[in-house]
């Protein structure tokens, strides 16, 4: 007996690779989902570069690379370390920039902008120290200042309290960086010494990181 509660001009499904379209390349199918190509990817990619935040993230995404490179001493590879760790310092000053020309000056950019300064710097000193190419001890200071205030900038976020860098937290921030760009190179280099050149920038970026915490210290007790 013919069926009657189906309409009998109702269309079949189309098989594979019909105009109806189960193929990801099929623009006319409906309701399906287009993966993202690759100029939407490198779309993505050019948008992120050009965000502030996005620099930032950079800072952070970099580290890995440097640990690896760093990892094997030489004189090729200790350049080149210096090279990649001075790229991503720079955008630093870029993110920055960038944020308060385009408007884009968030809560979430003023804390992850000094912690990714922070891990870069950190995991620097850290490898430095591994070499025997900086006093362990004085890594010992630097780091564990970042992590106190780090600390101290999140309790204060929580509290509502403006946790933008302060003028010597950015001294202490570029003392550290022009130390260890010579400290990376390690090696004689056009004729200098890049190694004495960096103990002494070091011993200067010691005494505006202990300075700087301390004023955090003080700041965070009279604000709370």
């Amino acid at each position: 007996m013919e069926r009657t509660d189906v309409p009998q001009d109702t269309p079949s499904a189309a098989p594979l690779g019909d105009a109806g379209g189960f193929f990801p390349g099929d623009d006319r199918s409906a309701g399906y989902a287009k993966p993202p190509g690759r100029t939407d990817i490198w779309t993505r990619l050019k948008e992120a570069a050009h965000h502030p935040n996005g620099l930032t993230l950079f800072r952070v995404a970099v580290i890995p690379l440097i640990i690896v490179l760093f990892s094997f001493p030489n004189r090729f590879l200790a350049l080149v370390s210096a090279l990649v760790f001075s790229a991503a310092a720079v955008t630093d000053y870029l993110d920055g920039f960038m944020a308060r020309r385009q408007g884009k000056v968030t809560f979430i950019g003023k804390v992850m902008d000094p912690v990714a300064d922070k891990l870069l710097n950190s995991s620097a000193f850290i490898m430095l120290a591994a070499h025997g190419w900086v006093p362990a001890w004085m890594v010992c200071v630097i780091v564990g200042r970042e992590l106190a205030v780090t600390g101290l900038r999140s309790v204060s976020a929580g509290k509502g309290i403006d946790v933008s860098a302060s003028r010597l937290g950015k001294l202490k921030t570029g003392f550290q960086v022009a130390a260890i760009i010579p400290l990376m190179i390690h090696y004689p280099f056009l004729g200098l010494d890049p190694q004495a050149i960096g103990q002494v920038l070091l011993y200067l970026a010691l005494v505006f990181t202990v300075w700087s915490g301390v004023d955090y210290f003080i700041k965070f007790k009279r604000l709370v």
